[in-house]
């Protein structure tokens, strides 16, 4: 009960927005597809769903293909707002609920238990253009899940929340998770991608350049971080012997830490024996894998907020295949 992405090519005329992209997610677990935009994800999510078809390469759910499964199978939450704004909430629920053949008594129980959860319940009967972006979102991603979808698929699913209804949409899937649902989301926000997901795929400029379990991808940097700290009266400039040491290197100066790259073959505990040698009075040591923002910047070159759509050069690939102009 695996759906895999099999080399799957893509190409909008001239632009290979896709090159061969492989990746699987399994059911109760929840998967991470990263990339600046332009990099290809909605086009994978897109295929994935038979919005559009692959020039070449697979996709599989549980062994049939994508496009011999039930639609019912699937659950979309798009970037994009795809909600009728002139209908109450209610209403627009219950009506994509019907498109999947639920009861209008069941999507109405539903969708009244998830108002509850979502802290909206007074909203049901409000048109949905007088929602708040954040709260058209949640909505949105109720009207993914009314059909009970064996894969949740979502594009920028946090988009427009404050962290209050961020910590409520995460809670949420880790419920679809437990119901041993197959989540994949895009995101540019690294630590949330670190806090939910057991595996990532990195794509970059159509093609795979990272995948695997979150744990193996860091350790696959080849180093690990310490952040070191002592109550000196020179503060983080007492500190400065540390990059002396062979195979460290100072990546980050924080206000009262050092932030340190050890490299592989390099034991962390000596950072902190010779700050005990010296006479250092530590009050932090922590000793981690890299981040996944380290791993996305080692691997794509900028940051995952950088190469946003109105960065793209007239005339280069948007992430949906399409020309961008200004």
């Amino acid at each position: 009960m695996t759906l895999v992405v099999d080399t799957v090519t893509k190409r909008f005329g001239e632009i290979v927005a896709l090159d061969g992209v492989s990746f699987s997610a399994e059911p109760g677990r929840i998967f991470g597809l990263l990339g600046a935009n332009g990099a290809g994800k909605t086009t994978s999510m897109r295929i994935v769903l038979d919005i559009l078809r692959a020039d070449s390469g697979t996709v599989t759910w549980q062994g049939r293909a994508n496009t011999e499964v039930p639609r019912k199978t699937w659950g979309y939450l798009p970037e994009e707002r795809g909600l009728y704004m002139q209908m109450t909430v209610m209403e627009v629920l219950r009506f994509f609920a019907a498109l999947y053949g639920v009861p209008a008594r069941e999507a109405t129980a539903d969708v009244e238990d998830w108002l509850e959860r979502f802290r909206i319940p007074d909203y049901r009967d409000r048109k949905v253009q007088e929602l708040s972006k954040g709260n058209q979102q949640k909505i949105q991603f109720i009207a993914a899940i009314l059909h009970d979808p064996d894969v949740l698929i979502m594009d920028e699913p946090f988009s427009g929340l404050d962290p209050v209804n961020v910590q409520l949409l995460k809670e949420a899937f880790l419920e679809m998770r437990g119901r041993g649902k197959a989540l994949i989301f895009s995101t540019h926000q690294m630590e949330t991608v670190e806090e939910l997901c057991e595996s990532i795929v990195i794509i970059d400029r159509g093609r795979v350049v990272v995948a695997g379990h979150v744990r193996d991808v860091k350790r696959a940097m080849g180093r690990q971080v310490v952040r070191l700290a002592a109550d000196g009266v020179d503060g983080t400039d007492g500190l400065a012997w540390v990059e002396q040491i062979p195979g460290v290197s100072l990546t980050r100066r924080g206000e009262d830490y050092l932030e340190l790259h050890v490299r592989t073959g390099t034991d962390p505990a000596s950072l902190l024996r010779a700050a005990l040698e010296r006479g250092e009075r530590v009050t932090r040591f922590e000793i981690t894998d890299p981040s996944l923002e380290e791993v996305f910047i080692e691997h794509v070159g900028r940051p995952a907020e950088v190469a946003e759509e109105r960065h793209l050069a007239p005339g280069q690939a948007r992430d949906d295949g399409r020309e961008w102009t200004s």
